[in-house]
């Protein structure tokens, strides 16, 4: 399980970006809620303290418990479906006691894990009818789950994450095409029928979300769509340099209190309004170097396994930045997406730690530890 590796091998440039990127973290999150910053800071060490523990156990070896994790992760699950805290008209939350702990942020890391392995194991028969159809129910599972809480953005989240780890193995061109046929089609008329009539496709709530997103003037949307305004005349506020961290100004959007959530879904707003352009391009360029060290992990990793798993938490780091920056931008509708390692929240600090531990041991273990070896994967797509 723990293996004696060698320190050059570590890669310290991704512990360093995460290092930055938790720690502005920790200061706009004191700026949105003073009261939060101690448990923030406490939140990354914990992190800290397990990815490194998790970066020293051999990936390999844990994900030989690849199905005990999937069975975990849907009893876990179905134990926030049955017994948990309803806020909001959603379940999606466990009270633990001593900490509120949310269920899908693990599930994802899990999930990852879990595939890594298992699609490795089917990588000679990936592009066959009846390992698709496996894997789709394997995923089908946990994400009926996810979107029951009901919590649509981490059910987008996992689907897309499923599909970049699909990429990675080897699906064929051929299938990822006819996918692709099929599936823009139905998300244009999906989108017609939310927008353009009474089918009820979506929750009410999501439906408001999308049509304030589209009609933000409309008064009947006006209300729905203030958030979401409101940040963007923050972030616009802040200009080149900003007004300066944690200031004091009257018309300051975070100190005025006219955003609500800033602290977790706008706390770009934070950055927008205090750091300006400047500090916001700063973050969006740390999380660019840790998806690229990510990936850049998974080119050397030495199996496929390794090669999948490094993707998968790349693709979560990229793809919830990609939502919560579109969001508090006015890109895309409000769907209450974290921003890794800078949003306020525990659970998703902590499981993503983990995650980066991962990758860090499969950089630990690259094909100079295992002697010269070159055991390169070339895949062949058709």
């Amino acid at each position: 399980m723990l293996k004696l590796y060698k320190l050059r091998d570590y890669n310290f440039r991704l512990v360093l970006w995460l290092l930055m990127i938790s720690g502005v973290g920790v200061l706009l999150v004191g700026s949105a809620m003073k009261s939060l910053q101690t448990r923030q800071l406490a939140g990354v060490l914990l992190g800290l303290v397990v990815m490194v523990i998790v970066s020293l156990m051999d990936f390999s070896w844990l994900l030989n418990f690849y199905w005990i994790l999937y069975v975990l992760n849907i009893v876990m699950l179905l134990v926030v479906r049955f017994f948990g805290d309803n806020t909001a008209g959603a379940t999606r939350w466990l009270d633990l006691g001593f900490i509120r702990f949310q269920p899908t942020e693990l599930s994802k890391i899990l999930l990852i894990m879990f595939f890594a392995r298992y699609l490795m194991n089917h990588e000679d028969d990936l592009n066959t009818a009846k390992t698709i159809f496996s894997s789709v129910l394997l995923l089908a599972v946990p994400l009926f789950l996810i979107l029951d809480q009901p919590d649509l953005k981490n059910t987008i989240t996992v689907a897309i994450v499923f599909c970049v780890m699909m990429y990675i193995a080897g699906l064929s061109y051929k299938i990822i095409g006819g996918i692709l046929v099929v599936a823009i089609p139905l998300l244009i008329v999906a989108m017609f029928l939310i927008t353009k009539t009474d089918i009820k496709i979506i929750d009410d709530y999501q439906k408001g979300r999308i049509m304030a997103w589209l009609y933000p003037e409309d008064e009947e949307y006006k209300e729905l769509s203030r958030q979401q305004t409101n940040s963007i005349t923050a972030i616009g506020s802040g200009q080149l340099t900003g007004k300066g961290y944690n200031n004091n100004e009257v018309s300051s959007a975070n100190k005025g209190d006219f955003v609500s959530q800033i602290q977790t879904d706008f706390i770009f707003a934070v950055a927008g309004e205090e750091l300006g352009f400047w500090g916001s391009f700063g973050i969006i360029v740390l999380l660019f170097l840790i998806v690229l060290e990510c990936i850049l992990t998974s080119r050397r990793a030495k199996d496929l396994s390794g090669k999948i798993l490094c993707c998968g938490v790349a693709a979560v780091v990229g793809f919830q930045s990609f939502l919560n920056i579109s969001v508090a931008t006015g890109l895309l509708p409000n769907t209450g997406t974290p921003l890794p390692f800078v949003s306020y929240g525990l659970t998703s600090m902590v499981s993503l730690y983990i995650g980066m531990g991962l990758v860090l041991n499969v950089g630990l273990q690259n094909r100079r530890y295992l002697g010269g070896e070159t055991n390169e994967h070339r895949i062949y797509r058709t």
